[in-house]
């Protein structure tokens, strides 16, 4: 089959690799329909990723049909439309049947295309362990597009809002608007943020966080502004969507004493000078941690079903998979727009 190899440092190609075979009874194989390239993809591209291997499949958000399941396989049948979530975990320790496939007492969670371990979903078809668990069929109501979206980018910015502490009447900061960082501006205000601050160096994505109600701001201007508009009490949360320490110190210094700081961003740094002292004194909560996608699905499906939430409209390329290599130099320069960036095998 074809698929997306990374094969150096920004060295992604459009070549043939094995098709994907069950490993195990309680696999399944998915023919992908559609996947899509995440923020997180570009730290592999960069050539910073999580593995020293080349040569593997890349991707992690994807939705297809199943094609082919295990003598084991008893939720799911050939012909099924589904979801696949990037994490997968054993699928019946007590953690994964919650949801919480970060967690899996088994120690079996992984993320598709950090390596070849697992190979990712950037491809014509993926291998799903423990598909009973790991492939989500999807609802009625929910069109593919936002079904891919769901399988990370929007559970992640659901989950980093949450993990904020919203509650009706807040104010809140969004650093970084990526798609991941849009769609946490859109989750604060469902959650019931009074005002939303959206903080990004780019133009073009601080006007899609005004029309969807922010306030835009350049990273220089954000603190000065926030101060005079609250008149020195700052903002009761933060959400940091980038990953880089200057962002994370940002987040920390935007919030009111007994304020709260989530961090989803990736992080870049192995080494943060936390400033605990002043967090300490400031009694500041401090969150991070990976989504686990399954746990945050029973929430999203009926608001994405019911309209109130749209992760669709940060879709801005809809590309052949052979493009893919393009796709990902376009989708790191920011040119021409891009934000989420579609993949549809040919």
């Amino acid at each position: 089959m074809k698929a997306l190899l990374y094969q150096g440092e920004r060295d992604i190609r459009y070549e043939s690799i094995a098709d994907p075979v069950p490993q195990s009874p309680r696999d399944a194989i998915v023919q992908v329909t559609d996947c899509s390239i995440c923020g997180s993809d570009l730290h592999i591209y960069h050539g910073h990723g999580f593995s020293e291997d080349l040569g593997f499949c890349v991707g992690h958000e994807a939705v297809g049909e199943v094609v082919e399941t295990g003598r084991d396989v008893r939720r799911l049948k050939v012909g099924d439309k589904v979801m696949i979530p990037a994490a997968v975990g054993c699928g019946s320790c007590r953690a994964c049947l919650s949801g919480v496939v970060t967690l899996c007492e088994q120690g079996m969670t992984a993320c598709y295309g950090l390596s070849a371990q697992l190979q990712g979903s950037q491809a014509e078809a993926v291998r799903v362990p423990a598909a009973d668990a790991n492939a989500v069929p999807i609802p009625e109501g929910i069109t593919a597009e936002q079904a891919l979206l769901m399988t990370d980018a929007l559970a992640t910015a659901w989950y980093g809002a949450r993990n904020a502490d919203i509650v009706p009447g807040s104010s809140v900061a969004v650093i970084g608007c990526g798609p991941i960082g849009l769609m946490a501006v859109d989750s604060a205000f469902v959650m019931g943020a009074q005002v939303v601050y959206a903080i990004d160096p780019v133009a073009e994505r601080r006007a899609l966080a005004e029309a969807a109600g922010a306030v835009a701001l350049h990273p220089d201007a954000a603190i000065e502004t926030i101060r005079e508009a609250t008149r020195g009490r700052k903002l009761d949360c933060a959400i940091e969507v980038v990953g880089r320490d200057e962002t994370v110190d940002l987040a920390l210094r935007l919030v009111r004493p007994r304020g709260t700081v989530s961090v989803i961003g990736v992080q870049q740094s192995r080494r943060f000078a936390f400033p605990l002292e002043r967090a300490f004194v400031a009694g500041l909560t401090f969150r991070t941690g990976t989504c686990s996608v399954p746990e945050e699905l029973p929430v999203l499906f009926p608001l994405v079903q019911s309209g109130r939430l749209k992760p669709e409209r940060y879709i801005s390329h809809r590309l052949p998979l052979s493009q893919g290599a393009d796709a990902y130099r376009l989708f790191d320069s920011r040119d021409a727009g891009a934000l989420k960036m579609v993949l549809v095998p040919d």
